[in-house]
């Protein structure tokens, strides 16, 4: 990743573009390494916390929901993330990510409002994961450790600063390591969702919830599906990559990478999910919540086994670890960013030492204070992260599809109606927060 601050920052927290060797004649019809790559590479920025704390939302109306859950996400994330990259490739810029495609299409009144957005997008991740790294870490002391856990606001700042420290230190050495540990981290969640197979309990199956709470259960869980399985920081970089590499075809590789994407994410998730779900009683979800724990965690504290006991909040706090540093530097560019475009266009130069040591200022005291005030994990990413991130990817290209001439040609289809829905449905959980 580029280290260096940009007027426009580029969102691309967790992944490295795959390298090709270019002497190799790359077919847009013959899957190659290069594509399994970024398949690989997609999963990984998609697969990080959120899937800690998606099964206990999901799994709170009972298996039915689920099913209709795990029936909708698959089409609901390719066809989104589909759309954005779509509609990064429309620019006629080939080097445009996709600030510069809004402010292209849309005018540079769009082009700052999304930077604010992709912001805000991310943002909130950062002080979700401020909270949930405190959770984790104070439960492991308490139920494993039998310590006595600090008191919360020196654990908090500890573990804030030491997390901030090692990016500020040696961001580099950190995105290799963070990019390392993604693949076991599927494989250990992989491990552990067999390793729950005995405790499957399907006694739920039997009991169908009442339209009223089946209808609920399903909208508010939509963020956190949004949320859980959301790679567009990464869409940017991938879709300019397809461009450079393929030219006018680059559509059409990019919608099979993510397709295959979007199958390996469904299959793996929605797995984890059902595991979870079916070894936990609704009563045993609800109290997770109740503890604003991520569920890895709150399994080590239930279960005998050690395995589960030790390596539960081990493989917790390297997830939430691991996306903590991706998320930073996305949140600290998006916010230099915001700043710098600002005051130049104030007509002044600005000092980018100074902005740098009042972001990690502002970063530090915020995320301290929400860890302090513990709100709900869960509550946070329905009100905050999933709506935001289904504005960007949902909403913005189907409004593209609707106002931009090179995006007309994808006018008429059945997914932008059920995109569209989607996205609505998880902004409208935002709404309903704030009545």
């Amino acid at each position: 990743m580029n280290q260096e601050t940009s007027t426009t920052p580029e969102f691309t927290p967790e992944i490295t573009p795959p390298t090709i060797d270019n002497n190799e004649k790359l077919s847009v019809e013959r899957w190659n390494k290069a594509d399994t790559t970024w398949v690989l590479s997609l999963f990984g920025t998609a697969v990080g916390a959120g899937i800690l704390f998606l099964p206990i939302n999901a799994g709170l109306g009972g298996f039915w929901p689920l099913v209709v859950m795990a029936l909708l996400v698959g089409p609901m994330i390719y066809w989104a993330h589909r759309n954005l990259a779509r509609f990064v490739l429309s620019s006629n810029n080939p080097n445009a990510d996709i600030t510069d495609v809004v402010e292209e299409h849309f005018g540079m009144g769009a082009g700052k409002l999304i930077t604010l957005l992709y912001f805000f997008a991310i943002y909130p991740i950062l002080l979700i994961y401020g909270v949930s790294v405190t959770n984790t870490v104070e439960s492991f002391m308490v139920h494993q450790l039998n310590m006595e856990a600090p008191a919360r606001w020196l654990l908090s700042i500890v573990l804030i600063a030491g997390m901030m420290s090692i990016m500020i230190t040696g961001e580099k050495l950190m995105m290799k390591i963070t990019q390392f540990l993604v693949y076991p981290l599927v494989f250990i969640l992989f491990g552990l969702s067999l390793f729950l197979i005995p405790e499957w309990n399907f006694s739920s199956i039997t009991n169908i919830p009442d339209l009223g709470t089946f209808s609920s259960t399903l909208w508010l869980t939509i963020p956190v599906l949004v949320f859980a399985f959301n790679h567009s920081p990464a869409i940017s970089t991938f879709a300019g990559k397809q461009r450079e590499q393929y030219g006018k075809d680059a559509v059409q590789k990019s919608d099979a990478i993510l397709k295959r994407t979007s199958a390996m994410l469904l299959g793996f998730v929605m797995f984890f999910v059902f595991s979870v779900v079916l070894s936990l009683t609704p009563e045993m979800l609800a109290d997770a919540k109740a503890q604003n724990l991520p569920i890895l965690s709150y399994l080590a504290n239930i279960h005998e086994s050690p395995i589960i006991s030790y390596c539960g909040p081990i493989v917790a706090f390297v997830a939430i670890v691991s996306s903590f540093f991706g998320h930073y530097l996305g949140a600290r560019e998006g916010l230099n960013g915001i700043i710098e475009k600002q005051i130049r266009s104030m007509g002044k130069t600005p000092n980018m030492k100074k902005i740098n040591k009042f972001t990690v200022v502002f970063f530090l005291l915020t995320l301290w204070g929400v860890a302090i005030l513990n709100p709900s994990i869960l509550d946070m990413i329905e009100s905050l992260g999933g709506p935001i991130i289904a504005t960007i990817l949902f909403l913005m290209p189907m409004y593209a599809v609707k106002r931009v001439p090179a995006m007309a040609k994808y006018q008429g289809a059945l997914s932008n109606i059920f995109i569209t829905f989607m996205g609505f449905v998880a902004i409208s959980a935002l709404v309903f927060k704030l009545a």
